[in-house]
């Protein structure tokens, strides 16, 4: 049989998230779509555990014959290239500093070492797939953006994630730019909202959603909104111009409320003299899931070499 099939892989915080792609038609089987809650402060080996349960759970709804390979978007610091997980210094899979990944996925799914599994940056699995079949995907240069708990972006040319050039900041991202006192991390994530609202009010909110079902009675909450909106247009805009990008594509979990700061944020990108369109993902989980199988792909796979030690 053909080896028509990707497993796609989407690495979240505190969860996993997978399914099979056609690799033909990028078409997602409904069917295999599995999510596994994740202790991200437990042992290697329990981690590892549950993303294979998850993996073996997409692999048992498939013919095992048509399946390629699995890709994985991943969150950094990790070698993307050897699949040896460097993450430290936050709140989340400490315990898999200098694992080799690949090689664990591999020896518990019982398949031969040769057997492909890949990896690249959560954002740019993303990323890619809305070049493929999502928003960006009639335009040639395109930067996707992910606001949630932390602020991913990724710029993408011709379906290629680009990472480094005069036309990008170092590592093809934004979020470690310095912006107001701090980097633009701090301000366009959700912790900004927590930490804003609690200086104004002295109250502690848990998250976005939250905060959204707050704005139409509370004036804080809205004036937060279009603060966040604004900054977000001035930040962006000369990186949106300098790339010379089409579309920005905007996702993650704050992109839930962007009818409470959409306005304000392209107004902002036109003041700031940025005409790029502007889109909210409709794939949203799935565009990582496609991107993420299209590392199935020997072509793409050979273009993003040089990339991948830079994410």
């Amino acid at each position: 049989m053909k080896q028509t099939l990707a497993i796609g892989v989407d690495i979240g915080g505190s969860h996993i998230s997978c399914a099979a792609v056609d690799l033909q038609s990028f078409k997602i089987l409904n069917e295999t779509r599995t999510e596994r809650a994740v202790d991200n402060k437990a042992e290697a080996s329990k981690i590892i555990g549950v993303w294979v349960h998850a993996i073996s759970d997409v692999i048992k709804k498939i013919p095992v014959s048509s399946l390629k390979g699995i890709g994985f978007g991943m969150p950094g610091p990790f070698d993307y290239v050897k699949g040896i997980s460097y993450i430290k210094g936050v709140a989340k899979y400490e315990k898999l500093y200098g694992c080799n990944v690949k090689n664990a996925i591999i020896d518990n799914l019982g398949f031969p070492h040769e057997f492909p599994v890949r990896f690249m940056n959560d954002v740019s699995t993303f990323a890619v797939g809305e070049a493929l079949v999502g928003k960006a995907a009639k335009a040639k240069r395109s930067i996707s953006i992910t606001l949630g708990t932390g602020f991913g972006s990724a710029f993408v040319s011709d379906r290629i994630p680009i990472v480094d050039g005069p036309e990008v900041p170092k590592l093809g991202c934004v979020y470690h730019l310095p912006y107001g006192d701090n980097i633009a991390d701090d301000y366009f994530s959700t912790r900004w909202f927590i930490g804003r609202y609690k200086k104004l009010t002295g109250m502690d909110l848990n998250g976005v959603k939250e905060f959204a079902g707050l704005a139409g009675t509370d004036r804080i909450v809205m004036d937060l909104f279009t603060e966040f909106g604004n900054n977000l247009g001035i930040f962006l805009a000369p990186w949106l111009k300098k790339f010379k990008a089409e579309i920005v594509v905007v996702g993650g979990n704050i992109s839930h409320a962007y009818n409470l700061f959409g306005d304000i944020f392209e107004k902002s990108l036109k003041k700031e003299g940025c005409s790029c369109k502007v889109a909210l993902s409709e794939l949203k989980e799935d565009a990582a899931f496609i991107g993420a199988a299209y590392l199935l792909d020997d072509d793409f796979w050979k273009a993003i070499q040089h990339a991948l030690p830079l994410m």
